[in-house]
């Protein structure tokens, strides 16, 4: 080890959604944790996400609610539309029944916006954080996860918490994969809502879809802001061009769409492109005492919009799963990670890969045409508002396993 080396009881690498939520679940159950971002600035990036309530449930546990609520919106409804016809296909009332039933509110919020609520959160308990720091690889030492960096500073800690997302450089200890092309790419925009912009809908989650594309249209901070995304097979992506330099693969896609799709369009910010990517599931995220989570553990795509919310999820998870083994009510046992990371790789596994393999099975289904598109409009007119059977699995706290309320803490000694 560098004689640099800086010694902590966890260290995090990442300081996107997963790594911020993960830092502050260990930290509130009485670690001290570092945090380290190899972007000389903490921030993020894109527009809109959508969290659900087994997201807003994790934010509860931790008193952030109220402050994403203050700066996000509650939508009346998640409504789908076909892009073709303009015709509804389906909805679901997201307040009322479906709040009460799921413990927390279905809430939009800008990425940054709830990124700056976890790192005020993480500032706030006591988390060091830490830029400019790169990472080129973790082992583990004497029972010790070591992490190596660009600038030959090594960080020990009793356990590494790699969330490092999707293009992870820790994944390799663990998988011998690659990122998996999903043939769609994403434009995404935010606006000004001002009162040329039409009122239709400017309080729900609307889904047009389309054959080989979808879009995506929600209000963002109070209703000042209007987000818009477009989803669609670019035949240029799959010649393995990540960006492209003109928008007619955009317009095509949606020329057969109703014109209130295609009037969207002119919402969206056509420089940059999301190119969509996730991996296939794998089982095993733990090497020595390094355990991946978030991206870097379970990347997927976002028909389910369920990428940060499982992240916070995961959080919660093993926050749950070092209490009684890590922390004690006779104080912290570092010894007690091996246990704790093998218990909440075991509880999360199973969860994420099912909502991987979902979201790409859903995705299939939004994009169909011909025949498959009329059975599909078909299935979802059949279901009625409030039919919970195909939430609960997603929504429900019996799902995540993750509880409406915070654990107790263990003793004010393992909290201090």
């Amino acid at each position: 080890m560098s004689e640099h080396a800086t010694s902590t009881d966890v260290l995090v690498i990442g300081g996107g959604m997963a790594g911020l939520a993960g830092a502050l679940a260990l930290r509130e159950n009485g670690a001290e944790v570092t945090l380290v971002e190899r972007a000389p600035e903490f921030g993020e990036v894109g527009a809109g996400l959508q969290m659900a309530p087994n997201a807003s449930r994790v934010l509860k546990r931790w008193g952030l609610l109220e402050k994403a609520l203050e700066i996000g919106v509650q939508p009346k409804h998640l409504v789908f539309r076909d892009a073709v016809t303009g015709e509804e296909l389906t909805r679901q009332t997201l307040g009322g029944e479906f709040e009460e039933r799921y413990g927390a509110p279905y809430v939009v919020i800008h990425r940054s916006d709830l990124h700056r609520v976890l790192l005020e959160g993480c500032e706030a308990a006591g988390v060091k954080l830490v830029n400019d720091v790169l990472v080129e690889g973790v082992e583990t030492v004497d029972g010790r996860g070591v992490a190596h960096t660009a600038a030959g500073v090594d960080y020990s800690a009793d356990v590494v918490i790699g969330a490092d997302g999707l293009k992870s450089t820790l994944r390799p200890l663990v998988a011998k994969d690659e990122p998996v092309s999903s043939a769609y790419v994403a434009y995404r925009g935010t606006v000004p809502i001002t009162p040329t912009t039409p009122k239709t809908d400017l309080e729900d989650v609307i889904v047009y879809l389309g054959p080989d594309c979808h879009l995506v249209q929600y209000p963002l901070r109070k209703g000042e802001l209007l987000n818009t995304v477009a989803v669609f097979k670019s035949a240029s992506f799959e010649r393995g061009e990540e960006q492209y330099g003109g928008v007619d693969e955009l317009e095509a896609a949606y020329k057969d769409c109703v014109p209130a799709v295609q009037e969207a369009l002119k919402n969206l910010a056509t420089g940059i492109r999301w190119p969509m990517y996730d991996r296939d599931p794998i089982e095993n995220w733990i090497s020595g005492r390094m355990v991946l989570m978030g991206d870097a553990a379970h990347p997927m795509l976002q028909y389910l919009a369920q990428g940060a919310c499982q992240a916070l999820e995961d959080a919660a998870a093993l926050q749950d799963a070092s209490i009684g083994t890590v922390f004690t009510a006779d104080g912290i046992n570092p010894s007690g990670w091996d246990t704790a990371i093998r218990d909440f790789n075991g509880a999360r596994a199973g969860r994420t890969a099912r909502v991987q393999r979902t979201a790409r099975v859903w995705g299939e289904s939004w994009h169909v045409s011909g025949l498959a598109r009329t059975l599909r409009n078909l299935l979802f007119k059949s279901r009625r508002d409030n039919n919970f059977q195909y939430n609960d699995w997603l929504y429900g706290a019996d799902g995540d396993g993750v509880p409406t309320v915070a654990p107790k803490r263990v003793t004010e000694g393992a909290a201090a």
